[in-house]
């Protein structure tokens, strides 16, 4: 069964459950009209559909290759950049003065969650360069933004990433990259960087890096570190790519998945590059690209999880086996409906976590209010840990769902596996993830959790009237993760990292039965009986997970040697 993008999912999830309309009310989105967002999301729908979905498997079957230092990108993708390019989707949110629409993010997060679902190893990089256009337009000179983003926006010019270094992991604080002064306000980079993400490509006139690197009076750790622009071709002052930069790929990943996406080895021998933002001020600039690459990648788990229950579904329902009472098939069988009702439930949850995110995200922008703010940076690691973690369960169900065919390549069960087990590595593994909302997130003694908890409670007491048992399950839940999240926060924040994976998976199974409380009120029937399928089967998962928070102390409790006797 060929990719189908979720319009109508879209336009339910924005409508009824996550108050998009809110966004929409704002003087800053009033062009967010209903009409505006229905056109958008139905050619995004169209364009995954026809142009990016037939490239999954090839993009598998070809991958990305280097040959003679040029990489080389799988038939198709350069036609299917060029479609993307020419629509404008990598500029939805940019800004308007620099050739963007200037629409919300919340919509950009729906197109990169249909994008996914279609192929996202072509989905990177567009993802890539929105990081890069938001990070530029944030703390770029104005120099930089007028001859940088009208063409990272047009797609022109595609943008990177390069945090990583053999020995800087998660610690970027550990990277060695140097960046002399060259005496005439550029910089000369020379380092190492693994793991750059379309590190390079054959389509686009130029590709501008992002990379972080120490000055030489920057002290040890990330607070010494500078945000340097390194294209791979020096532009001049109208724009067109020039000399080329002292920069190459040294080699490709023999990844997992994700064949299509070149994940490059990047050489730096006194590259020319640009400060972005001040000196010794790298961290604060790559977290406005990282941030947004964590919704970006908790959207990938999102849209993985779609295509998986898809295909599932696809296969469920044509495929006989056994002796099922009705249509034959496998899906007349109770546990094949569970597995898929699981996944059902689970793709709703998390897609309207991304997506309640992505509305924070639009509402601090509009309003500048802190309390969106704070929503906005409360949600972001939920959003990603548990975008990608439901990901990689729904592809592994789809597995299960097909048996024995699922195992096997050609259905393209696996590849979807393959390519989303990264997911949760990248852009912050999630266990950082976890540790950051434990910690960052619960600085403020909790008071943005706490926000988010009283609304829970009062979308519960409103629903009783309607579905007064889903209301009751959702809103004692809620009150268990009140009483979680007081326990974290009178304890030291470094004593709460032991618990910060379960607490967040916790915390992201009540927000998922809020959801589907929201979404069993609309009065269609379908809705109510998935909501029910999850409050009763799923969001019970969140009490185990925080009564084994007293528990820390059992995983402290083993050391090293007692782990490996």
């Amino acid at each position: 069964m060929p990719y189908q993008a979720s319009v109508s999912e879209f336009r339910f999830l924005l409508d009824h459950v996550v108050g998009f309309e809110r966004v929409a009310d704002t003087d800053r989105f009033a062009e967010a009209t209903p009409e505006t967002v229905d056109a958008i999301l139905t050619e995004a729908g169209r364009l995954c559909q026809t142009i990016v979905a037939p490239l999954q498997r090839p993009g598998d079957t070809n991958p990305a290759r280097l040959e003679n230092g040029i990489v080389r990108t799988p038939p198709g993708f350069g036609e299917a950049f060029a479609a993307i390019a020419e629509g404008g989707w990598i500029g939805i949110s940019a800004d308007p003065d620099y050739g963007g629409m200037g629409l919300p993010l919340t919509l950009t997060t729906a197109f990169n969650d249909m994008m996914a679902g279609a192929c996202l190893a072509m989905q990177l990089n567009p993802l890539m360069s929105q990081g890069q256009i938001e990070a530029l337009e944030h703390h770029a000179s104005d120099e930089l933004k007028a001859l940088y983003l009208p063409k990272l926006i047009s797609g022109e010019w595609c943008g990177t990433m390069n945090l990583t270094e053999p020995q800087a992991g998660s610690d970027v604080g550990a990277l060695s990259t140097k960046a002399e002064p060259n005496g005439d306000g550029t910089f000369a980079i020379t380092g190492q960087k693994i793991y750059i993400t379309w590190g390079d490509n054959d389509f686009s006139d130029n590709v501008c890096h992002l990379v972080l690197a120490r000055l030489p009076d920057g002290q040890p750790g990330t607070r010494g570190i500078s945000l340097f622009l390194v294209p791979k071709y020096i532009p001049d002052a109208d724009g067109t790519p020039g000399e080329r930069n002292s920069l190459q790929v040294v080699s490709l990943e023999h990844k997992l998945g994700l064949h299509g996406s070149p994940t490059a080895v990047m050489e730096y021998s006194g590259a020319t590059g640009w400060l972005v933002g001040p000196e010794h001020g790298g961290m604060a600039a790559m977290f406005t690209m990282m941030n947004n690459a964590r919704l970006g990648v908790g959207t990938q788990g999102v849209g993985v999880a779609d295509a998986a229950f898809q295909l599932a579904l696809a296969h469920a329902t044509g495929r006989k086996q056994g002796k099922a009472a009705g249509s034959g098939t496998i899906v007349e069988h109770a546990d094949v409906r569970r597995m898929l009702a699981g996944m059902k439930a689970d793709l709703f949850a998390a897609r309207a976590i991304t997506l309640a995110c992505a509305v924070a995200l639009d509402m601090a922008k509009a309003t500048g209010e802190d309390a969106w703010a704070a929503r906005a940076a409360l949600l972001t690691p939920i959003a990603k840990a548990f975008g990608t973690d439901i990901g990689e369960e729904i592809a592994s169900t789809g597995i299960q769902v097909h048996g024995g065919m699922g195992f096997i390549e050609e259905t393209g069960a696996a590849q979807l596996l393959r390519d989303v087990r990264v997911t949760s590595i990248y852009e912050g593994t999630n266990g950082i993830q976890a540790m950051d909302l434990v910690g960052r997130k619960l600085a403020d003694k909790g008071e943005a959790a706490f926000r988010l908890i009283d609304e829970i409670c009062a979308g519960s007491e409103a629903a009783r009237a309607e579905q007064p048992g889903l209301a009751d399950a959702v809103y004692d839940a809620a009150e268990s993760l009140r009483d979680a999240t007081e326990a974290l926060v009178a304890r030291d924040p470094a004593d709460r990292f032991a618990d910060a994976v379960p607490y967040l998976r916790a915390f992201a199974r009540v927000l998922g039965g809020h959801f589907h409380l929201v979404a069993a009120t609309s009065g269609e029937a379908a809705r109510t009986k998935l909501a029910r399928f999850y409050i009763d089967r799923l969001l019970p998962e969140h009490a185990s997970l925080l009564a084994g928070l007293d528990a820390a102390d059992a995983v402290l409790d083993l050391s090293p040697d007692e782990l490996a006797a």
